[in-house]
């Protein structure tokens, strides 16, 4: 073996023998910058799945809204998106007209994300040219026409036309859902037109989606 060979070696072995590892003060300076790291990013990522969670239920809370519309006029009688607003949940009935008379329901019972829930978080007006004063749509009524308890239907009738208990059409309803940093409403025209609306809870500024 030459001797410019061997000090070749010798060198590439000197410098693989003494490549520097991570001491204990650098690696604890590396978990700490972890940490920090991540005590920045979660609350973000956190606010922005909360984010994500309220715009898609709100656009369900509408998708279902429009689907009791086009059950009302496809089946020629009344439908209605039934909101239960302590438990968070909303589904579609349909006036059954024939023996035994009364509503019944059209799909499954969907529920809200957890940190998501009915309620305008404070705001005290509602989006432009919809009702009068901001509020959930008017209770349910059940079979024999009594009130019930914690929930809120905006009901459509054959014409695809939102109208109130008496038959009446109505621009009054409206389903408002939050993550307690943003409000989503969701209201109906006198005419039948579904809308999406959007606001912060610390102003009144509606946007329409």
């Amino acid at each position: 073996m030459s001797a410019s060979r061997f000090t070749r070696r010798r060198l590439r072995a000197f410098v693989e023998d003494s490549s520097p590892g991570f001491t204990l003060v650098e690696l604890m300076a590396y978990a700490a910058v972890v940490v920090t790291t991540a005590a920045f990013l979660v609350p973000f990522t956190r606010s922005a799945l909360n984010s994500m969670n309220l715009t898609s239920d709100a656009r369900n809370v509408s998708s279902a809204t429009q689907l009791a519309k086009m059950r009302a006029a496809a089946d020629f009688t009344k439908a209605r998106i039934y909101v239960e607003l302590a438990a968070g949940t909303f589904r579609v009935q349909r006036w059954r007209k024939v023996a035994p008379v009364g509503w019944v329901e059209e799909g499954q019972v969907a529920p809200l994300s957890p940190t998501v829930g009915f309620g305008f978080a404070g705001l005290t007006t509602p989006p432009p040219n919809t009702q009068a004063a901001i509020g959930q749509a008017p209770p349910c009524l059940d079979n024999a026409n009594q009130p019930i308890a914690a929930t809120a239907c905006i009901i459509f009738n054959s014409r695809g036309v939102p109208v109130d208990t008496a038959n009446t059409p109505t621009a009054n309803g409206a389903f408002y859902l939050s993550d307690g940093a943003t409000v989503f409403a969701i209201t109906t025209s006198s005419g039948g037109l579904v809308r999406v609306w959007r606001s912060n809870t610390g102003g009144a500024t509606w946007a329409a989606q």
